[in-house]
């Protein structure tokens, strides 16, 4: 059973790590003295917020589908968390993933639209740890908070 636990804790913190990683190049993209890229930190808000909820997901043993969708994330999620409720504004984050990537569907951001995005990824953090805690998952280092 510690076998299947630890197993688990680990596939949980890879998402997590990934998670935190795109906030991390979200952030610091704006250290970027001319040209600040705001697509790709939407993108990599979206990018943190999307793993955030699968680390969820597979703490819950919830099966998700290949999706950068939040919206679909939050509604395979326990109804009794209330993530629909909580995180609908985030919601907006699915728009980053891939329709301001590509040409055709290219829209460039503004800075406000990029430091929305870095709220929204923060906002699904501060929602899904305390949730992660709960089942017992407990992976936070100082620099994670």
């Amino acid at each position: 059973m510690n076998d299947k636990r630890n197993e688990l804790e680990q596939q949980v913190l890879k998402w997590i790590e990934i998670a935190e990683e795109d906030l991390t190049m979200a952030k610091h993209a704006f250290t970027i003295e001319s040209n600040i890229p705001y697509r790709l930190i939407g993108y990599h808000a979206q990018q943190c917020a999307e793993k955030y909820l699968k680390a969820l997901l597979v703490s819950k043993f919830i099966d998700f589908p290949y999706t950068h969708s939040i919206e679909v994330l939050v509604k395979l999620s326990p109804a009794e968390f209330g993530l629909s409720n909580k995180l609908v504004k985030v919601f907006e984050l699915t728009n980053y993933a891939v329709a301001r990537r590509y040409p055709g569907y290219y829209v460039n951001l503004s800075k406000a639209d990029a430091e929305q995005a870095v709220i929204l990824a923060e906002l699904t953090k501060h929602v899904v740890n305390p949730l992660l805690e709960l089942n017992g998952f407990y992976f936070y280092k100082p620099d994670m908070l």
